[in-house]
């Protein structure tokens, strides 16, 4: 089968060709149709789970994907033959993952039937991105109306969150670099954008909501920029950043909750994104190339400028 793979850790992604898994007691065997691309796979490419988890050379990327169960493990019993199934479906070892024909899994894996009438692009693409930005908004905690600042709004994550929020009534304001992320933000739901590239970002937001904000997802600051963000948010609001940002003893200075996220991923949270897809008629914009393709996506997702949600069809 192909398979777009790594050699080694921090080695440029190649298109091979490899053996079909083999299905063990316990697991399943799923033909993949897409996976999804995501930021962690390059990290965990470059090393970022050495030492914690067992890896296997040559590793095959990907954690997200979605496609149809094609045999079945002594044992397992939670799917049949002929499901379309989705979800996150690393495993250990790390090294056998979703940009590939097939993919054998654990059935106790993060791994779900796929909502009625989403195609396998669409499936593909929520996994890792939609249990983030579920789970980070189900901890805000916000009611109606309640103003919401998004920072790296136009990534995977960030259009997720601000479909979920804008789904609960929530008021998002998104960061967006020109005409197209602008777009793309307010179809999935922003009332209103800034554009980091066109002043410095807390004194715009500070000039059109004086009074502050009720609380802050950021995705992209560092730590200076994130403690600058937070000066924006109202004491007893709440502030998240996925990238290790936070400094605990600034946040309990400003009276703000918070601090830094890390995603708990169940099959439980995942089955709550498919119910919010269901109810909310969610159909997130993708970018969709094929599985040759992968490695040059995977440079551009390293710049940081990627935009939307790329999904690779295999």
């Amino acid at each position: 089968m192909k398979a777009v793979v790594v050699k080694a850790f921090k080695d440029a992604p190649e298109l091979i060709e490899t053996l079909k898994p083999v299905v063990k007691p316990g697991y399943i065997l799923i033909k993949l149709k897409a996976a999804g691309l995501n930021p962690m796979d390059w990290r965990i490419a470059d090393g970022m789970l050495d030492g914690k988890m067992p890896h296997i050379f040559p590793m095959i990327l990907g954690a997200d994907g979605a496609g149809v169960v094609e045999e079945i493990g002594e044992g397992a019993d939670r799917f049949k033959v002929g499901d379309k199934v989705y979800g996150q479906m690393m495993h250990d070892p790390i090294g056998e993952g979703t940009y590939a024909e097939y993919i054998a899994v654990p059935e106790k894996a993060i791994v779900s039937k796929m909502p009625p009438g989403l195609s396998f692009e669409q499936a593909a693409a929520f996994p890792i991105a939609g249990m983030t930005a579920f789970q980070l908004i189900r901890e805000l905690g916000l009611v109606k109306e309640k103003i919401l600042l998004i920072v790296g709004a136009t990534g995977g994550v960030g259009t997720f969150a601000t479909f979920f929020a804008a789904l609960n009534g929530i008021k998002v304001l998104a960061t967006a670099r020109g005409g197209e992320a602008e777009r793309s933000i307010k179809k999935a739901g922003a009332a209103a954008t800034f554009d980091y590239s066109e002043g410095n970002l807390v004194a715009q937001v500070k000039a059109a909501y004086p009074e502050g904000i009720d609380a802050l997802i950021d995705l992209a600051s560092n730590p200076e920029e994130f403690d600058q963000l937070t000066l924006l948010v109202k004491p007893a609001g709440i502030a998240f950043t996925t990238v290790g940002s936070a400094h605990a003893e600034v946040l309990k200075a400003r009276n703000i909750r918070g601090g830094n996220f890390e995603v708990k991923g169940s099959v439980a949270l995942l089955e709550g994104v498919s119910e919010m897809i269901e109810a909310g008629h969610i159909e997130i914009p993708v970018q969709t190339i094929s599985l040759s393709a992968a490695p040059e996506a995977i440079a551009k997702s390293r710049t940081g400028k990627a935009l939307g949600k790329t999904v690779i069809l295999i």
